[in-house]
């Protein structure tokens, strides 16, 4: 009998694996974009549109000053165009980063930004003559109460608190100096009162927000509502039959600081100022170690962040939310106290003017840390110094235009460049133990 062999079945050959489909992801162009846009307007309008054959004439001293400087005289167009071609050169690497899917540094934004603005300077006051210090000094005690607005919105958001009500509390922390100030003759007791204002306001805040659960912005809107009323109501019916024992504060002296304030420049500027501002200068300092170098901060962010995982390792969420919303309104008051005894030198029917809602924009431009809303506050108060400079110039711009200009520029910074940024997560959401 024949034996049957059976042979083994082939062995099946591998199937290859499907190659790995490559995913293309978009480059984020927003940037860019608008670089360019920018670029283009200050060659083409600043550059090729400036006055030839006339120069641009800028002072770098006061007359005050310990060291003068003679002015910077630039021919106007020449000047613009190559401002404009450097703008161009920073536009297109912006794009090529993009294309290479890496982002722009913020060091050579902040160049574009100086580039283009001196560009504007150039073609704005051709012809003519504006002193650089007098701008800068200008922005700096401009930016002042924005800064410490924007202070007060970082700590209370970090927190988890939206406050929209800044704007009451530079309101009540202007109202409370001047009154405080004219009464005692003592500017500093002013400045005391002014934190005290805006702390009281954020007792309310914090009381219907944190414990009562009530939504954070109408809290805030009715908030400033208030304030508004309150003050107007008091400047009429105290204030103003008054004026001469209630709404005389005295105005805080600059003090400078030896050998800094004869730096050329940059001495006068930042070095020759009031308490109020070498205060903003401290609190931007202090408010950066306490939120991201201690524990303390490390529990605030957490709470503002993820509140339940706090409260499940022990932090008292409700209580942290108390003790920054009362810091915060606090700080946004002595902010206040800068338009009264440290700028105009009385009080005025709602002169915060709006001011509380840009620096809710400088604190979203500034990605919710100090550094970042001084820089922005310090933005938006040279935007309004050199609306008013150049109003008084007669440029070029319309007048309307430079009025409208810090909001139009809140405007387009938040659309523009705060797209990626993304508040703490648990901004504006009360939190209910249970």
């Amino acid at each position: 009998m024949s034996t049957v062999v059976e042979k083994p079945a082939p062995t099946p050959a591998p199937v290859p694996a499907p190659a790995a489909q490559s995913v293309s992801v978009r480059p984020s162009l927003r940037i860019p974009i608008i670089l360019g846009v920018l670029a283009l307007v200050a060659l083409a309008v600043f550059g090729f549109g400036a006055k030839s054959g006339v120069d641009s004439t800028f002072g770098l001293s006061l007359r005050a000053d310990a060291v003068q400087l003679s002015p910077l005289v630039v021919a106007s167009r020449p000047t613009a165009i190559v401002l404009g071609v450097l703008c161009v050169a920073i536009a297109a690497f912006a794009f090529w980063q993009a294309v290479k899917h890496r982002r722009t540094p913020a060091w050579l934004l902040a160049v574009f930004g100086v580039l283009w603005v001196f560009a504007f300077l150039v073609w704005a006051v051709a012809g003519k003559a504006t002193s650089l210090v007098d701008l800068l000094q200008g922005s700096l005690l401009l930016a002042v109460p924005l800064a410490f607005g924007a202070f007060g919105g970082v700590l209370c958001e970090r927190a988890g608190v939206v406050n929209i009500a800044i704007e009451g509390q530079l309101l009540v922390g202007a109202f409370a100096a001047a009154v405080v100030a004219s009464v005692t003759g003592n500017v500093y007791a002013g400045l005391l009162a002014a934190p005290v204002a805006g702390w009281l306001l954020g007792l309310l805040l914090a009381l219907f927000t944190v414990k009562y659960a009530v939504n954070q912005i109408i809290v805030g809107v009715v908030l400033n509502v208030l304030a508004v009323g309150l003050t107007s109501f008091l400047f009429s019916a105290v204030l103003k039959p008054n004026a001469a024992t209630l709404n005389t504060p005295p105005l805080m002296k600059p003090i400078g600081i030896p050998l800094l304030e004869k730096i050329p420049l940059l001495g006068p500027v930042l070095f020759d100022q009031t308490v109020i501002v070498y205060a903003m200068y401290v609190a931007v300092v202090v408010l950066t170690v306490l939120l991201f170098r201690t524990r303390w901060g490390l529990r605030v962010r957490a709470v503002g962040e993820h509140p339940e995982a706090a409260d499940t390792v022990g932090i008292d969420v409700n209580r942290t939310r108390w003790r920054n919303v009362l810091a915060g309104s606090a700080t946004a008051g002595f902010g206040g106290a800068f338009l009264t005894i440290g700028y105009v030198g009385q009080f005025g029917q709602e002169m915060s003017g709006g001011r509380g809602y840009i620096a809710l924009a400088a604190m979203i431009l500034g990605r919710w840390t100090p550094i970042g809303s001084l820089g922005a506050a310090l933005l938006f108060g040279f935007a309004t110094k050199l609306a008013s400079a150049l109003s008084v110039l007669g440029t070029p711009v319309p007048s309307q235009f430079m009025l409208m200009l810090p909001y139009v520029l809140t405007i387009f910074a938040v659309a523009g460049f705060v797209g990626r940024v993304r508040a703490p997560a648990a901004s504006g959401v009360p939190y209910l133990k249970g």
